[in-house]
């Protein structure tokens, strides 16, 4: 039976991933409850588990009298010389509690306090697990839909998907396997909960990191991302390496690298920009696909107006004013965006402005220049 006991104590921690000390520690002490169950809190009590044999032992910290008042605090002195005979009265001794002497209440005890504290082990086991992985994309299978949350099962862990974390586009079928990112892991009071998104800007980075060899390897950065997920992503990506282009290293040959990606974020359109710390470079880069025809910046007030051909404009903008949006979340700059002929007639508003100006200047010196005159007839 002892034998059986660790068969089921290895089997059990190589299930839920416990360590096997552990399990043991919690048997102890779920039989001490127990005891304590049966024979109050007051005797000093002991229990130990063999690792290897099974064998359960339990003892009573007792005092040796002469004459016994209260059993499970004390031994009489012939009882206890047959443990151990070198003892005397009013000194202590370990006594063996038999294990058949526990009652079906105390049995039952023992066992709630196990699976009890097996299901406390295992919380803990998986937190320990996942606690570190907060940042990286994992892949699971959808389990089950409920209260607005996907739950994902990734190996024992449960994980939690909300709805407003997943994709617009996308509706997922209880068995399907995705790839999430793990944005938060934490615990509360019914667990550990370990929090995925779909939508997270870093999710798409993480993606880069996992098809892109030479990010993954450390030649080519992704210096900023910002994201509207189910829309668009820009990017800015450089290399310290001049051998290494760092757009063409995202983009793969005809495409192949960066369209998994965008498999992956079911047809999420992404604009990977090579960075510069040359703002108007980077603006104009920042406004793919649009072109753009000249720009101005004002550097005091990191804002930029940006002239783009007729045709351009609307996706220069984008829908929603999403394009530029997106463009002065990644460069960090306030971008208005005007269409040519809009500055053609600013401009021409501008000359005849200054033209105006210039003629009641001359105007101006004409009647000074006429007043000085007649002062000098008078």
């Amino acid at each position: 039976m002892n034998r059986e006991l660790i068969h089921i104590i290895e089997q059990m921690s190589k299930e839920r991933g416990i360590p096997k000390e552990s399990i043991l520690g919690t048997l102890e002490s779920a039989l001490l409850s127990a005891v304590r169950k049966k024979y109050g809190i007051n005797p000093e009590i002991n229990i130990s588990i063999d690792s290897e044999s099974g064998e359960i032992s339990m003892s009573a910290l007792k005092t040796i009298v002469k004459k016994v008042a209260n059993p499970m605090e004390e031994i009489s002195l012939k009882d206890a010389r047959k443990i151990d005979p070198a003892k005397g009265v009013d000194e202590t001794i370990e006594s063996p509690i038999a294990i058949n002497d526990f009652g079906r209440i105390a049995a039952q005890t023992a066992k709630q306090v196990l699976f009890q504290r097996v299901r406390e082990a295992e919380k803990e086991a998986i937190y320990e697990e996942y606690k570190d992985k907060a940042g990286e994309i994992m892949s699971g299978v959808v389990i089950r839909k409920e209260k607005g949350c996907y739950y994902v099962a990734f190996g024992r862990a449960e994980a939690t998907l909300p709805v407003k974390f997943t994709l617009p586009t996308e509706t997922l079928k209880r068995g399907e396997t995705i790839r999430s990112y793990i944005e938060e892991v934490k615990v509360t009071p019914k667990g550990p909960v370990i929090l995925l998104s779909r939508t997270h800007p870093n999710f798409v980075a993480e993606l880069f990191k996992m098809e892109i060899p030479e990010i993954y390897e450390g030649m080519v950065f992704i210096k900023q991302i910002v994201r509207e997920a189910g829309d668009r992503t820009k990017l800015t990506v450089f290399s310290n390496n001049p051998m290494v282009d760092p757009v063409g290293a995202c983009v793969g040959m005809k495409g192949t690298r960066v369209q998994s990606i965008v498999r992956e974020l079911r047809g999420e359109r992404i604009d990977i920009i090579p960075w510069t710390d040359d703002p108007r470079v980077l603006i104009a880069k920042a406004l793919s696909p649009a072109a753009v025809e000249s720009l101005g910046i004002n550097e005091d007030e990191k804002s930029a107006m940006v002239v783009v051909n007729d045709q351009q404009l609307s996706i220069a903008i984008g829908k929603k004013g999403q394009n530029v949006r997106l463009a002065m979340k990644l460069t960090g700059w306030d971008i208005d965006i005007i269409s040519e002929t809009e500055y053609g007639r600013m401009r021409k508003g501008e000359i005849e402005t200054q033209l105006e100006a210039e003629i009641q200047s001359e105007s101006r010196m004409t009647e000074e220049d006429e007043a000085s005159e007649n002062e000098q007839q008078d």
